[in-house]
């Protein structure tokens, strides 16, 4: 069902990292990303979360038993390899040295990126709830 039009959100100003709030490799990735952004360059948001699911919506991704990792930045969009790709230049130094995984075909990139997508609950486990960010870093997640 599509949302009205009052409904869907602006366009974030800040990029917003969608990851699946209850995948342990997914909040490991989180808890990775925020100390290496002290300036606070990058928002958080769960699929499962009620921003997570409006800019699902608003860029035409399904809403439901979606688990890619995307990147929302502005109007354009990053998901699976790509995201992560993009994240890092946005770290800046050292990170930013991902960006040579460009030069690898999108679709060897994306497989890898599945093979491990497909495992992570068998590999890393899942939590019942979405994670609850520490009050320190609570701004950087919509909620």
């Amino acid at each position: 069902m599509a949302a009205e039009p009052d409904s869907v959100p602006d366009p974030p100003e800040t990029p917003v990292v969608l990851f699946d709030g209850v995948c342990n490799l997914c909040n490991g990735v989180i808890q990775f990303l925020i100390p290496r952004d002290p300036e606070g360059r990058l928002k958080y948001a769960a699929l499962q979360s009620e921003p997570g699911q409006a800019l699902l919506e608003r860029h035409d991704f399904p809403t439901e038993e979606f688990d890619s990792f995307v990147l929302v930045e502005g109007e354009t969009t990053y998901t699976k390899s790509g995201a992560a790709i993009r994240i890092a230049e946005i770290l800046g130094w050292p990170y930013r040295i991902a960006g040579v995984g460009r030069a690898i075909p999108r679709p060897i990139r994306d497989r890898l990126y599945e093979f491990v997508a497909d495992n992570r609950y068998d590999w890393f486990g899942r939590k019942d709830q979405c994670m609850i960010p520490d009050e320190d870093v609570s701004d950087r997640f919509l909620s």
